[in-house]
């Protein structure tokens, strides 16, 4: 997805802060959207939770590393800001999170029941707002090079989608693990690519990575839909999903 990122916007000449957005998003880890189209998909939702949590957790080191080295001479952050930025915005959450619903689990069960409907919800909405102001900051380059930037996010999307299935297909893998590993690569964590953008870069490097968040919460579901309509021949272990968003 990183090198997809980068072929895309050196094909579409896009300018440097638009391709920084879009390399921010190819070098995400995956978002935990996947793991809710993957359980509705009828894919493996116990190897859709570990990969997320696995590349979220190599995260801080993983993604610096590729947008130093796609982009690193149109930089002006160095690896070690982005790393700490990246463990302040998403390991420390992640590791508190798990914390929480331990605790929660054994003290208090119906309070952490409850949270499964009250926290994807604050997260869509903090979703919806952070988006929207990105759009709203970014009316100017919207106009002027949308199209471009629409034919990058759509292109880098179908990209990990397709290849994670056709990776899974051509090593032999059972359908639901597939359609698992389509999710995986297709489904960015765009969010935490939005907050890396807006505090290092700008609000223009941040449109490619929020309108990311509305595409792929566009093919996801339709693929979803579309895998559950067929049952997988071999199906391995599920689990319930985890719930949440990117």
């Amino acid at each position: 997805m990183p090198v997809a990122a980068y072929a895309l916007t050196v094909a579409l000449s896009l300018p440097t802060e638009l391709a920084i957005g879009v390399v921010l998003v190819g070098a995400a880890p995956g978002g935990t959207a996947s793991n809710v189209m993957t359980y509705l998909g009828k894919g493996d939702v116990a190897l859709s939770v570990a990969i997320t949590t696995v590349t979220t957790l190599a995260a801080p080191i993983v993604m610096p590393a590729w947008v130093v080295f796609l982009a690193g001479e149109q930089l002006n952050v160095t690896f070690a800001q982005m790393f700490s930025s990246i463990v302040q915005v998403v390991f420390l959450p992640v590791v508190a999170g798990f914390a929480l619903r331990y605790v929660l689990d054994r003290k208090a069960p119906d309070v952490a029941e409850a949270g499964l409907d009250v926290f994807p919800a604050v997260s869509v909405v903090a979703i919806v707002a952070i988006v929207a102001a990105v759009v709203g900051l970014s009316k100017a380059t919207i106009l002027t090079a949308g199209a471009a930037v629409a034919v990058a996010v759509v292109a880098h999307n179908a990209i990990g989608l397709g290849t994670g299935y056709g990776v899974g297909r051509l090593t032999g893998m059972s359908e639901d693990r597939t359609r698992t590993c389509a999710f995986e690569v297709g489904l960015q964590n765009s969010g935490l690519a939005v907050a890396l953008a807006t505090s290092f870069f700008s609000p223009v490097a941040a449109l490619p990575p929020a309108l990311f968040s509305v595409w792929h919460n566009v093919t996801g579901p339709a693929l979803a839909s579309y895998f559950s309509r067929n049952e997988p021949a071999a199906s391995g272990g599920s689990v319930a999903p985890v719930s949440g968003d990117d």
